[in-house]
């Protein structure tokens, strides 16, 4: 083969796989523009335009009486397009100074300099979601809403808004903890009522088209949401802010009195369970605030608090009766030969012999320890089924969510000892969390019957109840009305007699126990490295006769040398108790009962028949009416009744109006004929011509009256 021919061949070859190849393309962008083309348009438009989440307003949370606990508040992000082709150049020009002069004054952070450079670099730079302000509340968004160029509207103004909402709370930190949050994290980290309710606050998302810009910002494609939110429904709590904000008050005063690590104080109504008052407050710093729920979530060794349902123990099985004794000796008690439980005043020689009501008014740990062991020690299983069947083994599921569960040792478990039940019968070995405890205490005030703790009484949309919660009944009877009666008496003995005497109110009696026990190092024990730390407290219930509202205060930690119940927690308790009772129309006692009850009559004016006699009828008042009545009539007092004795007119003679009010003694004087010139106000106290003196037409009288000016 020739070498021309050999190169015509291969060009022909070439020519023939560029032709091929441009036949393939071509058959490509045909099968992609008439038979794949609706697919890649779908995905273009995917990848350009998507839907975003829209967050729905959170529903409010109110106190009892429908004051705002937390409420969301709309703000918003402004944004502008400023490649919108219906701002010419001619508009931006005109209209850029007067804008920026606008801007400058209603949001006072920047000069009017500032603001016109900004717009006009942003312009320049042909930027479709220009940051113009965030956290721009309302009021300022509808007053932006009238700039110039913006009055244009979202499409020819350029103007984009994206709504957001910041969660307030006007309190600020009163009950910050109870009402709670909720976090965005997958954590499960969602507190208080926030956390609890949040399927009823958090509304439904909705979902809103957005169109992605070059440089990766996304922009709404209109003002209009894809898919509207559903706004979340508002809860109606116990909470009553008033005396949230004395209990708070009261437990700051008395944690930064004794330096405590921290302190929680409950109000409870006895008969619903209503959470009246919950305050939670630690030590940060110099200060104190609240960042934890202790009430809730603290599950801890209550001590003393625990000798109460141990005791009712004993009184319902018969074991024993308020007036047995115990001999507790020189206030030390070993149960085993390397364990020595001590009562306060062994260092005084003990209290020796005492009832078992004393046992529970001077809070002697040995002689609680020597009743339950001596009466239990051979079936000790008795006791802690006993404990379980009084509602105090399981947690309460109350609606906040983090609530520490409780803890009961039990027979034949690792940690059951020879020492245990001795230990439980004061309160150690056990654990519980304030709520808890107090919980068992209502019982007792609400005649045996234990409620769960309420913490929301309604969920509201938009002003219309749509559900409610009633009472829930968590023990209809935790002992027999015998036993309740014999501890509601030795709880008033605690305050009247024993260790809680400095808590007697003048006004009303509290029932109640203290509390003081030592904290568990999880490093040292109860007492090692020589660090000792106790927890101080006091659960109750008043007025006891008639008890209306239980209340707990647990202290941890006082480090100033004082730490047992009625000194650091006692009074946080009686502060509260008093206020409450202050305030409460129906726990005071009825002024008068209407027996033996003396009404003054009120003072009556002599005047004219008909007028008094109806007056004195319409009051319920008794008259007795004299012989021969006239139109003008006397008044006289007498006992329960009025005298009505006739009042003569003669018509040449001075009338006596002394006495009268000024209505009738103007109309019965110038019916006379006479001038009257008046001094004052009120009734008659002096008249210038005598009664009885002759009298002439046109004579003038002067009238001075009870009350006269100067």
């Amino acid at each position: 083969m020739s070498i021309k021919k050999d190169i015509v061949w291969r060009v022909g070859l070439v020519y023939l796989v560029v032709f091929l190849f441009a036949v393939l393309i071509a058959s490509k962008v045909v099968f992609l523009k008439f038979v794949d083309d609706k697919k890649w348009k779908e995905i273009a438009q995917e990848v350009r335009i998507r839907n975003f989440k829209v967050s729905p307003a959170r529903g409010d949370i109110y106190a009892s009486d429908l004051r705002l606990l937390a409420s969301s508040v709309p703000y918003y992000e402004v944004r502008l397009d400023m490649r919108t082709e219906f701002v010419t150049e001619k508009i931006f020009r005109d209209n850029i100074d007067s804008l920026s002069h606008c801007l400058s004054v209603l949001f006072r952070d920047k000069p009017q300099a500032m603001y016109k450079r900004e717009l006009i670099n942003a312009r320049r730079a042909g930027d479709r979601y220009f940051l113009l302000k965030d956290n721009v509340n309302y009021l300022q968004l509808k007053k932006l809403k009238t700039f110039p160029i913006f009055r244009l509207g979202r499409n020819k103004g350029g103007i984009i808004f994206v709504p957001r909402t910041m969660r307030v709370r006007p309190h600020e930190d009163l009950a910050r903890r109870t009402i709670g949050f909720v976090t965005d994290s997958k954590t499960d980290n969602d507190v208080g009522l926030e956390g609890g309710f949040n399927k009823y606050l958090g509304g439904t998302e909705g979902y809103q088209k957005m169109q992605k810009l070059s440089g990766g910002a996304w922009m709404p494609v209109s003002d209009d949401n894809q898919v509207d939110p559903k706004d979340g429904s508002s809860i109606v709590t116990t909470i009553d802010i008033d005396l949230q904000d004395v209990a708070h008050k009261a437990l700051l005063e008395q944690l930064r009195l004794h330096g405590a690590q921290y302190g929680t104080a409950v109000l409870m109504e006895v008969a619903s369970g209503d959470i009246k008052a919950m305050v939670n407050l630690s030590r940060t710093g110099n200060d104190y605030r609240e960042i934890y729920n202790y009430a809730v979530g603290a599950s801890t060794e209550p001590g003393s608090t625990f000798k109460v349902p141990a005791i009712m123990i004993a009184l319902e099985d018969g074991a024993y009766d308020l007036n047995d004794t115990v001999d507790t000796e020189n206030g030390k008690y070993a149960p085993s030969h390397d364990f020595t439980i001590r009562d306060e005043s062994s260092e005084h020689g003990g209290y020796g012999k005492i009832s078992v009501q004393q046992v529970i008014e001077k809070s002697s740990n040995v002689g609680m320890a020597k009743l339950i062991n001596n009466a239990y020690k051979r079936d000790p299983k008795k006791f802690v089924d006993h404990l379980h069947k009084m509602s105090l083994k399981e947690p309460l599921n109350i609606a906040i969510p983090g609530e520490g569960l409780p803890r009961l040792n039990y027979p034949g478990d690792p940690l059951w000892s020879g020492v245990s039940l001795p230990q439980m019968a004061y309160g150690y070995e056990v654990t519980l969390t304030p709520l808890h405890i107090l919980a068992f205490y209502n019982a007792i005030a609400n005649g045996g019957k234990m409620v769960k703790p309420r913490f929301v009484k309604e969920i509201r949309n938009k002003g219309k109840i749509e559900q409610s919660f009633p009472v829930e009944i968590i023990n209809p009877s935790i002992c027999s009305r015998s036993t309740l009666k014999k501890v509601h008496k030795m709880l008033e003995g605690v305050v009247e007699r024993g260790t809680a005497v400095n808590l007697k109110a003048s006004h009303f009696q509290i029932a109640g126990k203290t509390g003081t026990t030592q904290i568990f190092n999880e490093r040292y024990g109860y007492k090692g490295a020589g660090i000792i730390s106790y927890q101080a407290s006091f659960v109750g219930y008043f007025p006891s006769a008639r008890p209306k509202y239980s209340c707990i205060v647990v202290i941890n930690a006082p480090s100033k040398n004082v730490y047992y119940g009625n000194q650091v927690a006692g009074p946080v308790f009686l502060e509260i108790a008093n206020k409450v009772y202050a305030t409460s129309l129906e726990l005071q006692p009825a002024v008068n009962n209407g027996k033996n009850h003396h009404v003054e009559i009120p003072y009556s004016k002599n005047g004219l028949s008909a007028e008094t006699r109806k007056a004195l009828r319409e009051l319920g008042i008794k008259t007795v009416v004299g012989d021969n009545i006239g139109d003008w009539v006397t008044t006289q007092r007498d006992g329960d009744k009025v005298v009505l004795g006739n009042k003569k007119i003669i018509g040449h003679l001075m009338p006596d109006v002394v006495s009268m009010g000024l209505k009738d003694a103007l109309y019965l004087i110038e019916n006379l004929g006479l001038n009257v010139q008046v001094k004052g106000r009120g009734s008659v106290r002096h008249q210038s011509v005598p009664p009885g003196t002759r009298i002439t037409n046109g004579q003038t009288v002067v009238l001075e009256m009870s009350f006269t000016e100067g």
